[in-house]
């Protein structure tokens, strides 16, 4: 298993893969972060989708990670693109057929595929969370945000608990980009698929009608990552979540040790 994790780690970090992800989230993060002071009395809104987060919500102790708990949808993006491209170029490329003869036990590479590509995320989001949260302590004084509670014992909290909100958000929607990539076999399919369901299809059928956000995969893991929203409940998203992320991973790892390997 260890040897397994060890050859995935080497490839996720390229440089070309690890270097250029890595500046995506930072850009991303301080971004995120910066529009919630920057355009804090903007009457269009200084939160997603025009919402907004005024001072006194900014000055609780759950507002230094306000921004980093947002960027958990886009971290998730990320994630699903990672891990569905590191692991349908396998058949892409015809390297799996080469690892089941170093390695034939095929649920042993799949598991450490995960764990490796679960390493990177969470380096990923260590790095979000440093960026989210050291941005919002340089900017909220210019704001006029009072963070005196930010790190009380009852900030850190909130900040522990919006990390794990966040991780357990990412790799859900890591885990299917990975069920995605088991399915399709092709890079571009799976990422493909995955990003327009999630940044289109689910956000129109949410459009049409409300109703269907307490059902659809993405918008769960997007309220995990939030803690919850007005509209769907921390509790109802990670059960509903959950079940998809099980479900795919047992179809995905039924297919991966019972189909050929060629694509």
């Amino acid at each position: 298993m260890f040897n397994v994790v060890s050859a995935e780690l080497r490839k996720l970090r390229r440089p070309t893969l690890f270097l250029g992800t890595m500046a995506a989230v930072v850009f991303f993060s301080g971004l995120f972060s910066a529009l919630l002071f920057l355009l804090i009395d903007s009457p269009q809104g200084n939160s997603d989708r025009g919402q907004v987060v005024g001072r006194e919500v900014l000055g609780l102790a759950t507002g230094g990670v306000q921004g980093f708990s947002s960027t958990g949808g886009f971290l998730g993006i990320i994630a699903l693109c990672v891990f569905a491209a590191q692991t349908a170029q396998e058949y892409t490329y015809g390297t799996l057929r080469n690892l089941l003869i170093r390695q034939p036990g095929r649920l042993r590479i799949l598991i450490g595929k995960l764990i490796a590509m679960k390493i990177f995320a969470f380096v990923m989001i260590v790095v979000a969370a440093i960026i989210g949260i050291g941005t919002s302590v340089v900017l909220a004084p210019g704001a006029n945000v009072n963070t005196d509670l930010w790190f009380t014992s009852d900030g850190i909290e909130a900040i522990f608990t919006s990390f794990v909100n966040v991780t357990i958000s990412v790799v859900g929607f890591g885990i299917i980009g990975m069920v995605l990539g088991l399915l399709l076999r092709s890079p571009i399919s799976a990422i493909s698929f995955g990003v327009l369901w999630l940044l289109i299809i689910e956000n129109l059928l949410i459009a049409v009608r409300g109703s269907l956000q307490n059902w659809l995969p993405g918008a769960q893991l997007n309220a995990i990552a939030s803690g919850g929203t007005l509209d769907l409940a921390y509790k109802n998203a990670l059960t509903v979540g959950g079940i998809y992320v099980g479900i795919g991973a047992i179809v995905a790892a039924i297919l991966f040790v019972r189909r050929d390997v060629a694509n």
